[in-house]
């Protein structure tokens, strides 16, 4: 399972940035795919979450309303559109594998079974 996330950057508050992640070695559809990021000095914290057959996504709640998640089995890629961003968006941010999404009232996500390297998104006030 390899996977690579890119499309970070430097952005102003309020501006809009859409991450991808692209698999490789394996077949997407099996797996539920989702995002999680990592501030400096903070703990890693699930952001999102999408079933392998896109039925179902999940959202932290400090990013619902604002993220949407999305994939596309046949280009082996996943899609996290980012609008309206904070200052505490700035982390780096992972995709990667999950047995499972979480119910859409769930507090927190399952714990990421494997990832790539990261993008660094950095969000300006």
């Amino acid at each position: 399972v390899q996977l690579q996330a890119s499309g970070g950057g430097l952005v102003q508050t309020g501006s809009s940035l859409r991450l991808s992640c692209a698999a490789s070695q394996f077949t997407l559809d099996y797996y539920a795919i989702g995002w999680f990021r990592q501030a400096a000095g903070n703990e890693r914290e699930g952001v999102s979450c999408i079933s392998g057959s896109a039925s179902s996504a999940y959202y932290a709640e400090s990013v619902k309303g604002r993220f949407t998640i999305s994939r596309d089995n046949a280009k082996r890629k996943v899609y996290l559109q980012m609008n309206s961003l904070k200052p505490e968006d700035t982390a780096v941010y992972y995709c990667a594998t999950y047995t499972a999404c979480p119910d859409r009232d769930s507090d927190s996500m399952y714990p990421a079974t494997s990832w790539g390297q990261g993008t660094l998104v950095t969000v300006s006030s």
